[in-house]
């Protein structure tokens, strides 16, 4: 048992865990399938492998400018988060081992669950939310029932995520499809219930093709603001100007001194406009390079281990389609937390911590569906509400979490207060002693509604095959059969 467990573990920590060797393994596996020749099998998957280093240093070095903002919006504003007696360091120390086995028995659970089911399509392979959601999931588990065993914890907390992991890219799909209509990959972020909402929300107050955001046309003067990367720097680089006035002096010298001792505070908010701007730039370009090789190399997953599967990705490979609209979610979402911030400080509800890396990818998520739903007024909607959810759930869910990690409710995306809710409303009805309930509930809806896809599917695969079958011989209809003429008048029908 203690080998078995070791193994999970390793593979949690050391493959699930680390994204560019989930991709590239995956990548080399395709290939392999595909029977690629050696040197195309190997470029393909470091290619593959390499574009998701360059993603996340894109990453890293944009959300570096977003923490140095947050610090300073913060002072500016005048708030503190609430102290906690538990800290997430702490929850990650006790339960460490419970979380990795979580995420390697969901993830085999989740490809066994697709390969029986066909309607289940998508691949789940957003490598650092399966460990975020799997901690969630566990940090409530642990919360409805105190005292659970390891063993409890690992296969009810995996037959939930499992379900998650499966159902996701699904309710996702039908927005997916207006974003990519060829249907190459899924959407796999927690973002999702935001971009759902925003999606019903946004249809009636616009339409893409007379408001995308890609084709808003602008004053000649202000042209400049169509490239992403020039609109992205003057956009960081006035909010940080803006939040340096406000903010103490010591405050933001210290942090413009871990730049460089010697740089003006004015200059160092300046840099971290660029900077962020620049990071974008490289996370777009990774997004772009390494999904120009998972994809046609998971068509070897698709033909041969998990036939018609496709696979489901991070937010960042759509932001290519409409970077405008991800600019102007981030912009309207930090726009209505800020709003929310001294509402609630004013009314003495909550302090609220601005979780500005969240509010660009929720809310640049959710503005990108929009913007396919109702062009520029939905990327607005989409800012509009994920602001108020991450808001909201923040105020609600900190005490939620506050026996275990309170600081999830800081980090979290909509679909992890989502999630903390839902196993928090079961609690009165199944009480800690029925914990078993939470996976065989979520394995069965599961099922239940592939099988009803499946079916639906089948159904429509049926009518379109009759439908061509029905055009097909209205055309051999009209057709003269092979062999034959028409008779023309005064030549008779045939010769003797």
């Amino acid at each position: 048992m203690d080998i078995i467990k070791d193994i999970l573990t390793f593979l949690a920590d050391n493959v699930f865990g680390q994204v560019p060797i989930l991709i590239g393994l995956i990548t080399l596996v395709g290939l392999l399938l595909q029977r690629k020749r050696f040197e195309d099998t190997l470029a393909g998957a470091l290619r593959a492998t390499i574009g998701v280093v360059i993603l996340f240093i894109g990453v890293e070095i944009f959300t570096g400018g977003l923490s140095s903002f947050q610090a300073v919006l913060a002072d500016a504003m005048g708030t503190t988060p609430p102290k906690a007696d538990h800290t997430l360091n702490e929850f990650l120390n006790q339960q460490g081992g419970t979380i990795a086995l979580v995420i390697t028995v969901a993830f085999l659970l989740h490809v066994a669950i697709v390969r029986l089911f066909p309607a289940a399509r998508y691949l789940y392979l957003t490598g650092h939310l399966m460990f975020w959601i799997s901690t969630v999931v566990v940090a409530s588990l642990v919360t409805i029932a105190p005292g659970s065993d390891q063993l409890t914890l690992v296969l009810c907390g995996a037959g939930f995520v499992a379900a998650y992991w499966t159902l996701q890219p699904l309710w996702m799909r039908p927005l997916m499809r207006r974003v990519m209509p060829d249907d190459r990959f899924g959407f796999a972020h927690t973002s999702s219930i935001a971009a759902l909402v925003t999606g019903y929300v946004a249809r009636p107050f616009g339409d893409r093709e007379k408001h995308d955001t890609e084709k808003v046309k602008l004053p000649r003067q202000l042209s400049f603001f169509k490239d992403v990367n020039v609109s992205t720097a003057l956009v960081i680089s006035v909010i940080m100007l803006v939040a340096v006035a406000f903010a103490d002096d010591q405050v933001v010298g210290t942090l413009a001194a871990e730049m460089d001792p010697k740089l003006s505070p004015w200059v160092w908010a300046l840099l971290i406009g660029l900077r962020f701007a620049g990071g974008i730039a490289i996370l777009l370009f990774g997004v772009r390079m390494f999904l120009a090789e998972i994809v046609p190399a998971f068509k070897g997953f698709s033909d041969k281990v998990i036939p018609g599967t496709r696979p489901a990705l991070d937010a960042p490979t759509v932001f290519p389609v409409a970077p405008t609209a991800v600019m102007m979610g981030f912009v309207s979402s930090t726009i209505v937390f800020l709003a929310c911030l001294g509402i609630f400080a004013a009314a003495g509800w909550f302090t609220l911590a601005p979780p500005m890396i969240m509010l660009f990818f929720v809310g640049g998520a959710a503005a990108l569906f929009g913007n396919v739903v109702a062009g520029w007024r939905g990327a607005i909607i989409g800012g509009v509400i994920s602001g108020l959810m991450l808001a909201i759930g923040q105020a609600l869910t900190w005490s939620l979490f506050d026996k275990t990690a309170p600081e999830l409710a800081t980090l979290a995306d909509p679909d992890w207060y989502a999630i903390a809710w839902l196993l928090k409303a079961v609690d009165p009805i199944i009480g800690g002693a029925s914990i078993w309930a939470v996976p065989v509930v979520a394995l069965v809806i599961t099922a239940g509604t592939l099988l009803l896809l499946g079916r639906r599917e089948a159904r429509a695969a049926a009518a379109k095959a009759e439908q061509e079958a029905e055009v097909g011989a209205e055309e051999g209809a009209e057709k003269p059969e092979e062999g034959t003429q028409d008779a023309k008048p005064g030549t008779g029908g045939d010769r003797t």
